[in-house]
């Protein structure tokens, strides 16, 4: 498969490459690099690269983070031999490990996840994907119906399932996120996960005792009244993707559906929240 490479100059600003980031990889991108002169390099596979998705770049939606860019085709070659170089496992708290499939797995891991290294988002190499996995690690989820909305590769769904929550649905609404988390939750063994393409407006009459969405905070502000009406009495909503600054935009929303924050985690400025009925 042939890809394109963009290479983007973020605007300058705390935080803003990341934001970058998050936008790149919602419009489709798989994976991104860092590199030394500032700029970042998103990869795209080339039958994705449109002209939709270059007037996109141009759009409102991308010019407050990115200043400028361009792209550059790249010859196919061994991607899995480039993911392997440019990818390591991750161990969180000592008890979950996501890793991908040419990574050997590691003696005594209780939770051991196999993830395809497709896309930066969902590899819990993110703080908030690192931040809604340490929360999943310290609640009971067991017999427990749990939404992961947002999912990207479904690495929080299947951590729940091996948890024994059930059901466990997965929804997210970029397609290829969702074909992702379909060979994520097969390659996993547990076929059982429902998971969706689409958005919060296919929660109308469904109901969970616990749901997390790790997406970014102008979604949240959108969709919390939505994860309100299906959220069970006495259950959780687990929120992440935004910024501590943020935090009391998305505290106020949630006040006024009846939600309140029972705690939080911050790193690196990036929030994880919790809130209950």
């Amino acid at each position: 498969m042939e890809y394109v490479e963009l290479i983007c100059h973020p605007t300058e600003g705390e935080h803003l490459a990341d934001v970058l980031i998050s936008l790149l990889a919602e419009a489709g991108f798989e994976s991104f690099t860092e590199n030394e002169n500032g700029t970042i390099s998103a990869f795209i596979q080339s039958p994705l690269y449109t002209p939709a998705l270059t007037s996109r770049l141009s759009s409102d939606e991308f010019t407050e983070f990115l200043d400028s860019f361009h792209a550059e085709h790249i010859a196919d070659q061994n991607w899995n031999a480039v993911w392997e170089s440019q990818y390591d496992p991750v161990l969180i708290n000592n008890r979950c490990m996501v890793r991908a499939p040419f990574h050997p797995q590691q003696a005594g891991v209780e939770f051991d996840i196999v993830i395809m290294p497709k896309m930066s988002f969902g590899t819990a190499h993110h703080e908030t994907t690192k931040q809604m996995i340490q929360y999943l690690l310290s609640v009971e989820v067991t017999g427990k119906s749990l939404l992961d909305m947002g999912s990207g590769t479904a690495v929080l769904a299947i951590l729940a399932r091996m948890k024994g929550a059930f059901p466990v649905t997965a929804i997210d609404n970029d397609e290829w996120a969702y074909n992702n988390a379909l060979e994520n939750v097969q390659s996993n063994n547990f076929a059982d996960i429902e998971v969706l393409l689409g958005d919060a407006s296919l929660l109308e009459g469904k109901k969970y005792d616990i749901i997390l969405a790790n997406i970014n905070r102008n979604i949240l502000l959108n969709d919390i009244p939505a994860y309100r009406e299906s959220l069970n009495p006495d259950g959780k909503l687990f929120m992440s993707g935004f910024y501590s600054e943020d935090l009391p935009l998305i505290e106020a929303k949630a006040n006024e559906t009846g939600l309140n924050i029972m705690s939080k985690r911050i790193e690196n400025n990036w929030t994880a929240a919790c809130f209950t009925l």
